[in-house]
């Protein structure tokens, strides 16, 4: 590819898992090289205009016998490791805005951790686990206060408000 390459490859039992430009997962064997399986999320390539800083993506996460990938286009998506296979797939974002994921995914006590890109697009940050298993929604958090207009999401956020002057 002549487009950005980012991802930190993880290995797992002999089997590397990493991941490309536009979301693409490869499964390789960590020996020899040899592709294993390959999932492509099948990003619209219009969803790019989105992106500050290229089609990247920087890896995924594996915990108990599944992977998980961010998609550049929002989503989190949990695939079998031994087969590839799609287990299931949310939508994490507001599609209206221009929000997208390059990060990777992080699991922490049976939840799924992912975060936002977009802030240079002017959308709010937020942090969602969401459950493993299931692909369930268990939390939000998001990383700066919002419309002090409106209700906050937590009551840390009313406080870090106060320390926003809006310029």
């Amino acid at each position: 590819t002549l487009r950005g390459l980012q991802a930190s490859p993880i290995v797992v039992d002999g089997t590397m898992y990493t991941t490309g430009t536009w979301s693409v997962v490869w499964a390789l064997d960590a020996k020899t090289g040899r592709e294993i399986w390959k999932y492509d999320p099948d990003v619209p390539r219009a969803w790019g205009r989105h992106l500050c800083c290229d089609a990247v993506n920087r890896g995924v996460a594996v915990w108990k016998g599944a992977v998980y990938l961010g998609t550049i286009d929002g989503r989190l998506v949990s695939l079998d490791a031994k087969t590839g296979a799609k287990r299931w797939e949310v939508n994490t974002i507001d599609r209206t805005k221009p929000y997208s994921i390059t990060g990777a995914p992080r699991v922490v006590k049976g939840k799924v951790l992912i975060g936002n890109g977009g802030a240079e697009f002017g959308v709010r940050g937020y942090i969602t686990a969401y459950d493993a298993e299931t692909g369930k929604e268990a939390w939000r958090f998001y990383t700066v206060p919002g419309d002090p207009s409106k209700p906050f999401e937590a009551e840390i956020l009313k406080k870090a408000a106060e320390t926003w002057s809006g310029q």
